[in-house]
């Protein structure tokens, strides 16, 4: 599930830069009409106007016999009984039954984003993933990887950990367990890295190991157990995997849903309906995460699901006022001279929480975009080794946005940076060189063969001409 610092997504050469959209959002191609991808990511076309990924859910969503068959249906409805499921639902009431939550984001979802997210409409968050080893290990990383405000202010929070060790979770959690309101574990992450360490979403291959994180943590924690998954292309599958988490103690399960190997965002839909299908098989609260990158999307989600709230990861990092907006109301409109003054907040926030460098130059990637690539002066001050002193990079900020401002326009043209230009084509020539060298190098090499190979031939020749003259005078004799 992890969110790399880099610039936002370009618009191609044939779309105009105005039309760039985020995931499952329309792009403007303009007389040939819309382009957007499928579920399966192919890519299709319709008459110009807007339309995305969350036209294909109905308002009213059908009954699951319709969508799964009635097998699916019937497996849904023999609910097991689970025991902690008052107890699930009495600990959710008392946090307020909170709605809009901040994902879980590698590097992303530290403590000054999670407040300014918070200024702005989210009822509560979860940290960046905290790996297990690491932080029982070393000191350095407990420092950095995790921070809260210790007032209140700052909660609910969900305290995210990876693990695949029972026994490294627990003694990872009891260290800060106090702070959260849910100790969360990760079986949804997808990347290369989760695959090396056997934790998150690759423990869909080891179910049995899970569920005993799970266990060990519900019975040995002081705070509840909530666990974080994606979905298997068989819906049965997903909710067999699902209750085997709830009975293992889970107090309550956020569905992605997307599979393991649908890690590309913007290119496959979440499958409202296999969060519902969980949603409805299950017997403690269950979260959505999955084509959230509007309120009305929120609400849309939760009606359709009718999970008891959303996570947002991707949308929030370039509009942290993503649930503050209300379609309709132009006082809540996104305008694009927005970003400055939203990066302008998150700095100012830097002040009372401090973060590592890579966070900061992340979140002013994902907020200004291409932008920087117009005003390529100003990209310099975020691209400087190390990181320019907040006063500075506020005026760069103020800067923008009178840029912005001035030029009238809602989008950016990317301009042409020869300083840049100029190294991509020394790079170019010392490659083609390095090339040059190792062609020579090879032929060398290989006429060097070729003239030994004749030699040996002629050694060879010599040789068997001289044995053969040796006969002839044996005989002879």
């Amino acid at each position: 599930m992890g969110v790399a610092a880099g610039l936002c997504p370009q618009a191609s050469d044939h779309v105009p830069p105005q039309s760039c959209a985020r995931a499952g959002q329309v792009i403007d191609i303009g007389t040939a009409g819309t382009k957007r991808r499928t579920k399966d990511g192919a890519h299709v076309y319709s008459a110009a106007g807007a339309v995305d990924w969350n036209e294909r859910w109905p308002k009213t969503p059908p009954p699951l016999a319709e969508v799964y068959g009635e097998e699916v249906a019937k497996l849904v409805a023999n609910k097991p009984e689970v025991p902690h499921a008052e107890q699930a639902w009495e600990h959710w009431r008392k946090l307020g039954s909170p709605r809009f939550h901040v994902a879980p984001m590698v590097d992303q979802s530290e403590l000054a984003f999670r407040m300014l997210c918070r200024k702005y409409g989210c009822d509560s968050a979860y940290t960046p993933m905290i790996h297990s080893r690491l932080f029982v290990e070393d000191k350095n990383y407990q420092d950095e990887i995790f921070e809260t405000t210790g007032d209140g202010a700052d909660r609910p929070l969900w305290i995210q950990f990876c693990a695949n060790d029972p026994e490294l979770f627990v003694t990872a959690a009891r260290k800060i367990q106090q702070h959260g309101d849910y100790i969360d574990l990760n079986l949804g992450c997808p990347q290369r890295i989760a695959r090396r360490g056997n934790y998150g979403a690759f423990l869909m291959d080891d179910i049995p190991a899970a569920c005993a994180v799970v266990r060990k943590g519900a019975t040995e924690l002081d705070t509840p157990m909530s666990v974080k998954i994606r979905v298997f292309d068989d819906v049965a599958r997903t909710i067999d995997y699902a209750r085997q988490l709830e009975a293992a103690g889970a107090m309550l399960l956020c569905v992605h849903g997307r599979t393991r190997e649908q890690k590309a965002i913007g290119s496959f839909p979440a499958d409202w309906d296999q969060i519902r299908a969980v949603r409805e098989a299950l017997s403690i609260p269950v979260l959505a995460n999955g084509n959230v990158d509007s309120y009305e999307a929120a609400l849309q989600c939760m009606e359709y699901t009718g999970c008891e709230g959303v996570l947002s990861a991707e949308q929030l990092l370039e509009d942290p006022k993503l649930f503050w907006r209300r379609e309709g109301d132009p006082s809540t409109k996104r305008v694009a001279a927005e970003a400055p003054r939203m990066l302008r907040e998150y700095l100012e926030l830097l002040r009372e929480y401090p973060q590592p460098i890579r966070m900061v130059k992340a979140h002013i990637f994902k907020l200004l975009g291409a932008w920087l690539q117009e005003h390529f002066d100003l990209m310099a001050v975020v691209t400087q080794r190390g990181l320019a002193p907040l006063d500075e990079l506020i005026d760069m900020t103020h800067e923008l946005e009178r840029r912005i401002v001035a030029c009238g326009r809602e989008y950016p043209i990317p301009a042409v940076n020869h300083d840049a230009l100029e190294k991509r084509k020394q790079k170019a020539a010392r490659k083609r060189a390095m090339y040059e060298q190792r062609r020579e190098a090879r032929l060398e090499a290989g006429d060097k063969l070729k003239r030994k190979a004749e030699q040996d031939e002629d050694d060879a020749g010599e040789e068997q001409g001289m044995v053969g003259g040796h006969k002839d005078k044996v005989q002879h004799v």
